[in-house]
């Protein structure tokens, strides 16, 4: 059986050219022109991807994709953006977007962005579970994680963290006081084969430190310019590693 699509787009061109080639390539695609429309379809139905343009009538793009992620909707999404917009993309990314694809894009770059956001995606559906039996959790100062619940607790409050949020927090956390390169976390978060910018990668770790950094200081990520990332945590709480 082959996977579904969602294209959420108003424009022809740009939609008969995402479903041509989606179609020749083995995807079964449906195209909707209207935000709230495409929003009601991709809270309905089952896809195994959606591409999501930003600028949309009824709704936008990025209301569709807020509400979306509010309603527990965890399909991955790849963006339509023009060129040059960074800070839709930045936009884009921090709502919940899995990639994004700028106008005008050629038929190769579509077709790579498609299999690498699907094969992260079935990668993450494949880990398994927690045992409940033998939980881990990693403490840092006041910051608790669960990796396998996905789970993260700064002091007594739950923090909420998107799935590559987290998987870029975990990796630092079981490195702590290491800088971590840029690369080292595009390759491990998104994997060898994901063609975006490292953008990426600093949109996440700054939306993951304004969330992390709330409301406590005893552990924080710093920037190493030029380099990358590390997670610090203060001497006063030190650290309790794993259990």
């Amino acid at each position: 059986m082959s996977d579904k699509v969602l294209i959420i787009e108003d424009e022809p061109t740009i939609a008969r050219l995402v479903t041509y080639n989606l179609s020749q390539d083995g995807y079964e695609t449906e195209v909707i022109g209207n935000g709230a429309e495409g929003l009601h379809k991709a809270i309905q139905d089952e896809y195994a991807i959606i591409f999501l343009d930003l600028m949309l009538p009824g709704m936008n793009g990025f209301e569709v994709l807020q509400k979306l992620r509010q309603h527990g909707v965890k399909t991955p999404v790849i963006i339509l953006t023009a060129r040059n917009a960074e800070e839709e993309v930045v936009q884009g990314l921090k709502l919940g977007a899995d990639d994004y694809i700028t106008k005008p894009f050629g038929v190769a770059e579509l077709l790579a962005r498609t299999s690498a956001v699907l094969r992260r995606s079935r990668n993450e559906e494949a880990r398994p579970k927690s045992d409940p039996t033998g939980e881990k959790v990693i403490s840092l100062g006041a910051l608790q994680i669960y990796p396998e619940k996905y789970e993260v607790q700064v002091g007594s409050e739950w923090i909420t963290l998107r799935p590559k949020e987290f998987e870029v927090l975990l990796y630092l956390a079981e490195r702590p006081g290491i800088v971590i390169t840029r690369d080292d976390l595009m390759n491990v978060v998104w994997g060898f084969d994901y063609i975006g910018g490292q953008r990426t990668v600093d949109v996440h770790v700054s939306s993951l430190r304004k969330k992390l950094e709330l409301n406590q200081q005893s552990v924080q990520i710093e920037s190493i310019r030029g380099v990358g990332y590390k997670l610090t945590v203060s001497r006063k709480t030190g650290i309790a590693g794993k259990v």
